[in-house]
């Protein structure tokens, strides 16, 4: 695959992020649950433009027609979401769907960014890839307070007790 084509793919993979977390938002009953998804969602489209600025292909003409087609059913994003939502789809198994997807792109991101010779393509890709990492930790947290557990910010009052 070329670099060009590459980067057409992480388009089209920081939209299939950003339609699952609009439409697992929908779902979601926890209103801060809801919230973190939103801003989720508006992390993976700024992700997209990124990825779209160093675009050289003519086929995307407008990113914001490309951002508002509908979802891409066969992305393994929906094809996960939807197979959860067939099932009792609740706030806990979104965060941890969304962990376990955010944990796969960041390292297809860090994958890539190692094998893109050119400097300013391989920050793009190591900045989504720190910007994944920074996502699983938001989702990692929310599914803590989600389910009860100690929040990381109040460890040390509890191992001081």
């Amino acid at each position: 695959m070329d670099l060009q084509e590459a980067i057409k793919r992480s388009i089209q993979t920081e939209k299939n992020a950003m339609d699952f977390y609009r439409l697992a938002g929908t779902h979601m009953k926890d209103p801060e649950a809801k919230k973190v998804f939103d801003v989720l969602a508006r992390d993976e489209k700024e992700h997209a433009h990124m990825f779209f600025d160093i675009y050289e292909g003519k086929d995307i003409n407008s990113f914001d027609q490309f951002i508002a087609e509908p979802p891409a059913d066969e992305s393994d994003w929906m094809t996960d979401l939807r197979k959860a939502l067939n099932s009792e789809f609740n706030e806990r198994q979104a965060m941890e769907l969304a962990m376990k997807k955010e944990q796969q792109l960041e390292k297809a991101l860090k994958e890539m960014a190692a094998k893109v010779q050119d400097p300013k393509v391989r920050q793009v890709f190591e900045d989504n890839a720190k910007s994944t990492n920074h996502h699983y930790q938001i989702i990692e947290s929310e599914y803590a307070r989600l389910m009860g557990m100690v929040h990381e910010t109040d460890i040390d009052t509890f191992v001081r007790e």
